[in-house]
């Protein structure tokens, strides 16, 4: 079975020195059968917990890694994108460090020594020098995470770059894995505040800027983090996972961390309503994975939104195990109604996970999405 994944890292994996994915049989880069699901900055201490909910990989360490944190997260089967320096580089930590990161949100003004405010962004250039030198010390993938510029263009935390989306074409070229952050629902700015869309938007031009090449993840939003009024609902962050799959990520990871009311970092964990939400919605994802890596069929399914606002749906088709499945979400707050078109859809539709069946006539079927709902549907036989 040739997979998106498969496909896009074995033409990083082929290159001169990396190892192959014989060298690397426990890589959850490399596996068909699962999403990379991270968490952003956590303590190893909480990493069982963590695996418990179905995170299964740490994204970054405090003052890290050192040999105890990696020592931490090997003993419970975490494996980590870290810093690289002495400590990360020895051969023993060659199965646990899944690879590099860069400098997080070197788009964004830098902060200058001594409290003297914010210089302008590193520049994309200098990232590539760095990228150059963490690939000749290590082959491992390099992760660059950027800041909300890459879906926000008015974002004014770029400085002297701000509406300069010319750069992103530039900047991606620093690194293996590209991922951004931008969390609309917690957003201070009334451009942003609310509209879910900024997600999968940002995952839509970082497919482009990397011309579909490099595997792409997103940051999601699950706390206050530095907003006291508001915090995404279990709903929210459901539709923003699926908006970032949808529209191309074949990874994710959380940020957990709290700033307002209070410093919490882990405030996620302490959260029972969501922790039970995002547990179900890890092993959702987990569960279709296999559906997911799988490349577009050669005629996916085509959908007409009702009312005039026809890009309202983002949707996906594959095809798995005899069985052909649409995913689709609302990029749109408002309530739209959606006719989706596909050969052989015979006289029924599976939802899944909503425990209903939707009829189909002629080949089509038509459902309704309020503001930013996910619907996943199954054409055919259900998983063994």
């Amino acid at each position: 079975m040739k997979t998106r994944t498969i496909l896009l890292l074995a033409a990083l994996l082929l290159l001169p020195g990396i190892p192959t994915l014989a060298d690397q049989p426990a890589n959850l880069l490399a596996d068909p059968a699962r999403i990379p699901i991270g968490v952003w900055l956590q303590d190893p201490a909480n990493a069982a917990k963590y695996k418990a909910i179905g995170i299964n990989c740490y994204v970054g360490l405090w003052e890290g890694p050192t040999a105890a944190q990696l020592a931490g997260l090997e003993k419970l089967g975490m494996p980590i994108f870290c810093d690289q320096n002495a400590e990360g580089l020895k051969p023993r930590w060659q199965q646990e460090i899944l690879g590099w990161l860069q400098t997080d949100e070197p788009d964004n003004a830098q902060e200058l020594p001594d409290d003297k405010g914010y210089g302008p962004p590193i520049l994309p250039a200098v990232m590539l020098t760095r990228y150059q030198a963490m690939k000749a010390a290590d082959s491992r993938p390099v992760m660059l995470n950027l800041g909300q510029g890459v879906a926000w263009d008015g974002w004014y935390g770029r400085g002297t770059r701000s509406n300069k989306p010319e750069d992103y074409p530039l900047y991606v070229k620093a690194g293996d894995i590209v991922s951004f952050d931008i969390y609309p629902v917690i957003h201070d700015s009334k451009e942003v505040t609310g509209k879910l869309e900024f997600v999968g938007q940002g995952v839509q031009r970082l497919v482009k800027w990397t011309d579909g090449k490099k595997p792409v993840w997103c940051a999601i939003e699950c706390t206050h983090i530095n907003n006291a009024k508001v915090k995404p609902t279990p709903g929210q962050v459901r539709s923003e996972v699926w908006m970032a799959l949808i529209n191309g990520a074949q990874g994710f990871l959380y940020f957990a961390h709290q700033f307002q009311p209070k410093f919490v970092e882990a405030a996620v964990l302490q959260d029972e309503k969501m922790v039970k939400a995002i547990t179900a919605l890890n092993a959702q994802i987990q569960e279709l994975a296999p559906v997911l890596h799988e490349a577009a069929p050669d005629k996916p399914a085509t959908w007409e939104v009702t009312g005039q606002n026809p890009s309202a749906i983002a949707a996906i088709t594959r095809q798995h195990s005899g069985a052909t499945y649409v995913f689709a979400v609302a990029m749109t707050s408002q309530s739209v109604q959606v006719t989706f078109h596909h050969p052989g859809s015979g006289a029924s539709i599976e939802v899944i996970g909503e425990q209903r069946q939707i009829a189909a006539t002629n080949d089509q079927w038509t459902d309704t999405f309020t503001g930013y709902q996910v619907h996943l549907y199954r054409i055919g036989p259900a998983p063994k």
